[in-house]
């Protein structure tokens, strides 16, 4: 018997000359180098245009966002541009930001250089928590219309249900997994982020528009002493509707007192500009718990993609899940514990 021909990823088709070809449609022609970037969920690019030009190009995954979605980033990123945030926004060319070519959507924003931030500096992390303000301030004028929000149901029990449903999680630790899982979202359940549709909690707490996916790679840092130096927010792929403080979370690291000076010194920052409601702080874990289980799924869905397998060899073993199982019970631990003050 003879198997099946594995049909191929449509990103396998999206070669150098079919970017270059999709940048032509629009009046832009690149001289040639063409670079990859560091991407797994879309395949983006910079490339040099025979003008000296710099620009990036962004090929969406296929079927991931509808195209309603993807504009609602597009304009929300124009909204911050607006409002002197300095995020990177889509260019507007020939009257749109959202093109297609070959089976795929995309757009093209400026090149913007920088290194990661400083988190371990007070000042950096104020100067960040001040544009993190500005974000919400931005963010907390209207509501997404299309795009869904960050909470249990989207990032943990359909996440979970999924696993499980496509036979994702070995059969030898697969009860032992669901266990952990089960009583990390039983936890989170009892918090805000079990609410209903993104709305706001009754207790108060308001959701709204977020970047979604704030950690320190997605911030690019300039030299402050050049014009329009310091941080520079890049790439709302993940903008969701959920709290504040989803946007502060994924910058703090280390043992409990590292993490304490950078919130106090984000929170320093931003406050100066917009209220935050400490409350919040009691849903950094379960939201670090969520980015764990949906991190997990992610993987599992995208392993069809031939860069996944490549770059994330160690997935989907017994040792992998066994693993995660430890992370769960110690989230649970996490989650029982006294929130982060500032």
């Amino acid at each position: 018997m003879t198997s099946s021909p594995v049909s191929a990823h449509p990103y396998e088709s999206l070669t150098p000359d079919v970017v270059l070809d999709a940048l032509a449609t629009l009046g832009l022609f690149g001289d040639g180098r063409l670079q990859a970037l560091s991407s797994y969920e879309n395949r983006v690019y910079q490339i040099h245009l025979e003008d000296r030009q710099i620009v990036v190009a962004k090929f969406y995954r296929p079927g991931r966002w509808s195209r309603d979605q993807i504009l609602e980033e597009h304009a929300f990123a124009q909204e911050l541009v607006q409002a002197e945030v300095p995020a990177v926004a889509p260019l507007e060319l020939g009257g749109a930001t959202l093109h297609a070519h070959g089976g795929f959507d995309f757009c093209v924003s400026p090149y913007r250089g920088g290194r990661s931030p400083e988190l371990d500096d007070f000042e950096v992390l104020e100067w960040i928590g001040r544009f993190l303000a500005r974000i919400h301030a931005v963010g907390a004028s209207k509501p997404f219309a299309h795009r869904p929000a960050l909470d249990l149901h989207a990032f943990g029990t359909s996440t979970r249900d999924w696993l499980l449903r496509n036979d994702k999680i070995p059969l030898d630790v697969q009860r032992e997994w669901e266990a952990a899982c089960n009583e990390a979202l039983q936890l989170i359940a009892a918090t805000a982020l079990a609410g209903d549709d993104g709305k706001d909690d009754a207790s108060g707490m308001r959701r709204l528009r977020t970047h979604g996916d704030c950690h320190p790679g997605n911030i690019l840092w300039t030299p402050t002493d050049r014009p329009g130096g310091g941080p520079h927010f890049v790439d709302l792929d993940d903008a969701r509707t959920c709290f504040a403080v989803q946007d502060l979370w994924m910058l703090l690291s280390g043992d409990r007192a590292q993490r304490t000076g950078q919130l106090s010194g984000l929170l320093d920052g931003y406050e100066q500009f917009r209220e935050f409601d400490r409350r919040e702080l009691a849903l950094i874990e379960p939201l670090r718990t969520l980015r764990l289980i949906h991190y997990s799924a992610w993987l599992a869905r995208r392993w069809e993609d031939p860069i996944f397998p490549i770059n994330f060899p160690w997935f989907g073993s017994s040792d992998y899940w066994k693993g995660q199982i430890q992370m769960l019970q110690d989230q649970c631990e996490a989650m029982a514990e006294e929130p982060l003050y500032a």
